[in-house]
């Protein structure tokens, strides 16, 4: 499900440089993560350089299809049903070894990173969750999109990942 979120580095001059992220951006998902994957000043620089994305870590392509296995019923039709890897997970056809992030450019798109003035015009764009790297750590914004309340600090899990 989209969840849309912005994921954020503050710059030294207060600026901070953002990428659009869609899928799972909530704090249990995609804030477990950044925190995992892209905790320090040059992963998470690296992670917006790439511009907007559909997910910052899959190992999925833009070609991956998922897996079906189809059964052929007793009255001739047949069912389908998704093939799951062992831990539950949804098995597609193309695979990256390690994962990575699935930016849209990799489709041939024109989505480089946002350069915002300020926390202020960061935190004002549409979105429902925000994250911006500083000082050495995540801090990660719930923008209330979907009511009238002000963007507000929300904490991000700590524990597995799901």
């Amino acid at each position: 499900m989209g969840t849309r979120s912005r994921i954020g580095i503050k710059l030294t001059n207060g600026n901070i440089l953002s990428a659009y992220h869609h899928y799972d951006g909530y704090p249990q998902w995609l804030g477990r993560h950044l925190v995992e994957h892209f905790n320090t000043y040059d992963e998470a620089s690296e992670l917006i350089d790439g511009g907007d994305m559909s997910v910052c870590y899959t190992n999925q392509t833009w070609g991956s299809k998922a897996l079906y296995q189809h059964f052929l019923q007793p009255d001739g039709t047949t069912r389908s049903e998704l093939i799951k890897n062992e831990d539950g997970s949804i098995k597609y056809d193309i695979v990256k070894e390690t994962p990575s992030p699935q930016y849209y450019s990799e489709r041939g798109e024109n989505t480089p990173p946002r350069l915002d003035d300020n926390l202020f015009d960061y935190l004002d764009n549409g979105e429902e969750y925000a994250y911006v790297f500083e000082n050495g750590s995540w801090t990660a914004y719930d923008l209330h999109e979907f009511d009238d309340q002000e963007p507000e600090v929300v904490e991000i899990p700590e524990g597995e990942l799901v």
